[in-house]
């Protein structure tokens, strides 16, 4: 894979997958508002980093960033970015902190 996979969650049973999942496996949640230039930018970073990630419309999907925000105890921002690891957030970035390089050295650390 080249670049990212952009997978789009827009039900909580999706999102209740990604987080199963992330019992086995690192798992990245991208926050995204497609009306709003920092987020757009944030998306351009996204879209370099390699691999599958969840994309959810902040502005369409408020039941799940609220399930998010409860289950990762991480207070909601956009554009944001949560990595998963046993159902927990063990790195979140927002706004400016997006990068293709933050992300993706977070990924790779144990």
């Amino acid at each position: 894979m080249g670049a990212s996979d952009f997978q789009n969650l827009t039900e909580i049973e999706q999102l209740d997958d990604w987080f199963e999942r992330s019992r086995e496996r690192d798992v990245v949640l991208f926050l995204h508002d497609y009306w709003c230039p920092i987020s757009s930018r944030a998306y351009d970073e996204m879209s370099l980093v390699e691999g599958e990630i969840a994309l959810i419309d902040v502005s369409e999907g408020r039941e799940l960033t609220r399930s998010i925000e409860a289950r990762t105890g991480v207070k909601h921002e956009s554009p944001q970015v949560l990595i998963l690891r046993d159902a927990r957030a063990r790195w979140a970035a927002s706004h400016g902190s997006i990068t293709q390089q933050a992300v993706g050295e977070a990924i790779t650390t144990p």
